[in-house]
């Protein structure tokens, strides 16, 4: 039995199915700030035989057994409790860690490999960026859908729609977007040259796994606790 067409959005696949989320990594296919595409769309975009890619995606949703949390019908609350726990909290920590990283490597290697410099200034905007954004979604869009989901009625928010800060944050998103893809660009795909020491491959490491952690967060933001928020603010107003 099929489960997927080629015209569902690559961002419904993986909110239904978590775990196909490796797939799309591996070919490079955006579920995040692209997760309106749809898969036909996405593939032909990237080159990708959108059939051949289908059956991949059939493949592994059948043989994947591991239980997931679905996102898609857990509370409000409980999403966003989610996603601070884990995503947030991980950018908490690893935000200053490659801060000092790729600091130290541009310092020690950046005159060899100019490319160094332009990656540590991408980073450390985006760094930057992403700390305030993070303050913005913990002290007022989150506290926001929570109160939604708590109310019998209608709240009255100061913005007045969640529309207007979530507009706001996926706005964001796309710039974070942009700065991921300039960060895989210079780095030819996290490639470390066959004489980079082990700080620059543990750098590079690192912005790979830091890359496809964000991939997840705004997936998780963008196509699952912003358009369920919506539709729960749209049916309460009547």
């Amino acid at each position: 039995m099929t489960t997927f067409q080629l015209d569902d959005t690559v961002g419904t696949i993986v909110r239904n199915y978590p775990n196909l989320s490796r797939l799309f990594e591996q070919v490079k296919l955006d579920y995040c700030c692209g997760g309106q595409k749809t898969l036909d769309e996405a593939c032909r975009q990237r080159g990708i035989n959108p059939e051949a890619f289908l059956s991949q995606l059939e493949d592994y949703a059948a043989a994947e057994t591991t239980p997931e949390i679905n996102l898609a019908e857990i509370s409000l609350t409980e999403l966003a409790d989610h996603i601070e726990q884990v995503h947030h909290t991980y950018l908490h920590e690893e935000l200053p860690r490659l801060e000092k990283l790729v600091t130290k490597v541009a310092a020690a290697h950046g005159q060899k490999e100019p490319r160094l410099n332009q990656i540590k200034e991408v980073f450390l905007a985006l760094s930057a960026e992403l700390t305030t954004h993070l303050m913005k979604e913990e002290q007022v869009l989150f506290p926001l859908i929570r109160q939604l989901e708590s109310s019998d009625t209608l709240p009255r928010f100061h913005c007045g729609s969640l529309v207007n800060p979530i507009n706001r944050m996926e706005f964001e998103h796309d710039d974070a977007g942009t700065a991921l893809a300039q960060l895989r660009k210079l780095t030819e795909d996290f490639t470390p040259p066959e004489w980079a020491c082990n700080t620059y491959r543990a750098l590079l490491d690192a912005l790979a796994t830091f890359e496809q952690d964000m991939h997840q967060h705004i997936h998780k933001e963008n196509n699952i606790l912003f358009p369920r928020s919506i539709e729960l603010e749209w049916k309460k107003a009547g």
